[in-house]
């Protein structure tokens, strides 16, 4: 390569470098695969040592990608946490052992051992202790200067706030989520209808870098230890003795560390991890060598971003081809229609894949799947397994065009996909496959507010087979419920209580209760007060319903749309038989006294959950929003109050308690 054309490449790869380190350690929203990154980096080095002239202090190869995110402190680390030097052969780890080697004779080391460690797929951070106590802890940063997450670093159950030993040590170790809990959050994220994680690791990284640390309690973080970074009134010869003094000390230290003599050792212990990396409960993304001789550590020191007594050897992820033999369409609970590949089971990564998602209908198109294609399976993550190519050289003319269904598979209503949205989604309200989530959600606090109908008696109903719609929780009796608990007559009684009380509720609370796509709380109310009876709002005209005030078009066809299916108006009628109010209720000489004044909510709340303070001020006519500015009258605080506090302090914006809302609403 020319000198012009390597100088080119180089700053090429310099911004894309920067780029997706910015996505992977500032946003934790990563766009290519580690491995994608990882080459991007060895060929960004090898042009560099080809071509030195154009060595640059700013590029990646020289420093750690992470910044300080701003919200947080910042923290200069004592001792620098570095990145490791990556190293995809067998032979670069060999090339390894024979500097090591080379540098113990030069400074008449006798032997080179080393500790081989799985390298853990999460977030860098470092804790502090003082006098045997956890005083503080920050992220890696920019390997330099971290941010203080000391509170949120408290939310994770595996962190000592107290060690066996009242001593002065700085430790590094790395937060990551468990496979099973990743797989869970992602899970019920999907049925909230929210953004998934892309791997665990980034959902670690998001959970750790939150400004309000309720949301990393939220969070099923862990933390394995794998570094003392600074300690003061005692000395270690090796390494592996500082990892079992740091396992009596109390902390959660990384699990997979096996002492090797030589390099024949380091080889097995590498296969070996790479052959268990399946069971481990935790991702990795490697295996690290370590000399375990600290203070032939020091004598081989450190580069500006790198330790020169350490190298990651990072496991290529194994792929494999098979055959789609089908794709298949699953209704989730929110009603997005999720298609899956059903393939000719093939064994990747250590466990036998026959089925994997294809996300969206975007994904379908944009791969150019057909049934009956050779696909490439691979493990993102070595966790979740994905189709990353279609073998189309492969293709015989036989394979076919898949279309996602405009009927929902499971009920046969229709089926929608809105504007600027991936998900194609069921629309009926009575679908067996969304009746779970439906319930939950019309039961609720802010919808019919049924108390003592909690998810888990939910499901025992719908397991039983007490329940099939909506409509049967009007029907359920006394003896049906009270089977649900032992010695369960005073439950049963209450919970009648509760469902006949429900009977009586407002229209507005109904229409919030049956789920209306884009209608919400105030919505229902405004629908309610305009419109008077359920029927009056079921023949209401499309370009009525758009003219209304903060109702708009997306949200009127929304409404008209819902009310046209046949199986809402089966609903409704059965609603209407079980004696369910259907009219708004006026309510004499209404109170308007917070009109034209704007609260925000931060923090937890003793008597009230936020939805239930909302409602108050906008029955008194206020208005509620998510972000502070010069226009927010009020911020009611909590306990736990975060980053809104502040802008509120910082703005002079009025910081009222729960005490004194008390008193404003009296």
């Amino acid at each position: 390569m020319e000198k012009k054309q390597a100088k080119e490449r180089i700053e090429e790869l310099r911004k894309q470098t920067q780029y997706y380190a910015n996505k992977y350690y500032d946003e934790d929203k990563p766009e290519i695969s580690d491995f994608e990154y990882d080459m991007l980096m060895v060929e960004l080095r090898n042009l560099e040592k080809q071509f030195p002239e154009f060595k640059s202090k700013e590029s990646l190869t020289q420093k750690v990608g992470g910044h300080v995110k701003e919200g947080f402190q910042k923290v200069t680390h004592e001792v620098p946490l570095q990145s490791l030097q990556d190293v995809f052969s067998i032979e670069e780890v060999e090339e390894f052992d024979t500097r090591m080697k080379q540098k113990a004779k030069e400074n008449k080391i006798e032997k080179v051992t080393y500790v081989v460690e799985t390298k853990i797929d999460g977030l860098s951070a470092a804790l502090e202790y003082k006098n045997g106590k956890f005083v503080r802890g920050a992220t890696r940063g920019n390997g330099l200067v971290g941010e203080d997450i000391t509170e949120n670093l408290k939310t994770i159950k595996t962190i000592p706030m107290e060690l066996k030993d009242k001593i002065d040590i700085t430790v590094r170790g790395e937060v990551f989520i468990g496979k099973k809990d990743f797989e869970k959050m992602n899970q019920e994220r999907e049925e909230n209808e929210e953004e998934l994680f892309a791997n665990a690791r980034n959902a670690a990284a998001g959970s750790l870098r939150q400004l309000d640390s309720s949301i990393t309690a939220s969070r099923p973080l862990d933390i394995y230890i794998f570094n003392v970074q600074k300690i003061e009134g005692k000395e270690f010869n090796s390494h592996f003795e500082e990892l079992e003094y740091l396992d009596k000390l109390g902390f959660h230290v990384n699990p997979v560390r096996i002492p090797c003599h030589n390099m024949q050792e380091v080889e097995k212990a590498i296969e070996k991890i790479g052959e268990d990396r399946e069971n481990l409960t935790f991702g990795i993304d490697g295996a690290v060598v370590k000399i375990d001789n600290l203070k032939f550590r020091e004598i081989l020191g450190t580069t500006a971003k790198t330790p020169r007594w350490a190298v990651a050897y990072k496991y290529p992820p194994e792929k494999k081809e098979t055959i789609l033999k089908d794709i298949i369409c699953q209704v989730g609970r929110t009603g997005v229609i999720t298609p899956m590949a059903v393939l000719e089971p093939v064994k990747v990564a250590g466990s036998t894949i026959s089925k994997t998602t294809l996300h969206n209908e975007d994904f379908i198109k944009e791969k150019d799947l057909k049934i009956g294609d050779t696909v490439v399976i691979q493990k993102a993550g070595d966790v979740i397994p994905e189709i990353v190519e279609v073998k189309k050289e492969k293709r015989t003319g036989n394979e076919k065009e898949f279309e996602m269904p405009k009927q929902c598979p499971v009920c046969g209503a229709k089926t929608v996909r809105e504007e600027g949205e991936a998900a194609i989604r069921c629309t009926g309200i009575e679908c067996p496959a969304k009746l779970f989530r439906n319930l939950v959600h019309f039961v609720s606090r802010e919808a019919m507010n049924i108390d003592g109908l909690g998810e888990n008696i939910i499901q025992q109903l719908l397991d039983k087979k007490l329940i099939e719609n909506i409509a049967d929780i009007y029907t359920l009796t006394f003896e049906e419920i009270a089977s649900l608990k032992k010695n369960g007559k005073k439950f049963a009684q209450n919970l009648i209580d509760s469902i006949n009380k429900s009977k009586e509720n407002d229209l507005y609370h109904l229409l919030t209760a049956l789920g209306i796509r884009h209608v919400g709380v105030k919505a229902s109310k405004l629908l309610a007060k305009k419109y008077k009876t359920m029927d009056n709002l079921m023949q209401a005209s499309l370009e009525e319903l758009s003219e209304i005030k903060d109702i708009g078009e997306i949200m009127a066809t929304s409404i008209q749309e819902f009310f046209r299916q046949e199986q809402t108006q089966d609903l409704i009628q059965k609603l209407k038989d079980a004696g369910v109010n259907m009219n708004y209720l006026e309510e004499a000489g209404e109170d308007n006294r917070f009109e034209g004044k704007t609260f925000v909510l931060t923090g937890s709340l003793e008597k009230y959950t936020r939805g239930e303070a909302s409602n108050i001020i906008e029955k008194l006519g206020g208005k509620t929003s998510g972000t502070v500015s010069k226009k927010t009258d009020y911020v009611l605080a909590g306990e736990d109050a975060g980053s809104k506090l502040t802008k509120a302090q910082n703005l002079g914006v009025t910081i009222i308690s729960e005490t004194e809302f008390e008193e404003m609403i009296k």
